[in-house]
């Protein structure tokens, strides 16, 4: 798999982009991709890091490529990773799916975006292009600032997107 790099990895899930924040596991696909975790969050099946370290690579590679563009997509999607599931042994676990997610407000940068970018030395005036970004780059934004994530990647997300 290559990796597309800035502007041309504005995260459209659907053709399976990488950001460059996560060029260190792309080939192996050994972490949980931006782009699944989206898709994972539109269809609300829970995928964890064990459980998809149980998959191939065939099927992981599978989960970044399926299209989620319609609701019957993001369903097809949903019963597809439960069926990935079922196949190591793992019972799929229904989620509720967000209506209104912080990621998708393109007024302003949600609260923990902006306390994660402050604690980081970044002034709120930096976030003042977020609805220009892209839903995927706004997603995982958001995500990055999750207590128990590796937050790393934080700094060098803001730096890729132009923020």
């Amino acid at each position: 798999m290559s990796i597309e790099p800035g502007p041309a990895a504005l995260g459209n899930p659907e053709q399976g982009l990488f950001f460059r924040f996560e060029s260190d596991f792309v080939s192996s696909l050994r972490c949980i991709p931006m782009a699944v975790r989206f898709k994972l969050d539109l269809c609300g099946v829970k995928l964890s890091l064990r459980a998809w370290s149980q998959f191939d690579h065939a099927t992981r590679a599978r989960c970044v490529g399926l299209p989620t563009r319609s609701e019957e997509e993001v369903r097809g999607y949903g019963e597809a990773l439960c069926q990935a599931l079922e196949a190591i042994g793992q019972k799929p676990v229904r989620l509720a799916i967000d209506a209104a997610p912080a990621w998708a407000d393109v007024r302003s940068a949600p609260a923990a975006v902006l306390a994660r970018g402050l604690a980081e030395g970044i002034a709120a005036e930096r976030f003042a292009g977020w609805g220009k970004l892209a839903p995927l780059q706004r997603f995982a934004l958001v995500k990055l600032t999750r207590g128990g994530h590796e937050n790393a990647n934080f700094l060098p997300a803001l730096l890729e997107f132009g923020l």
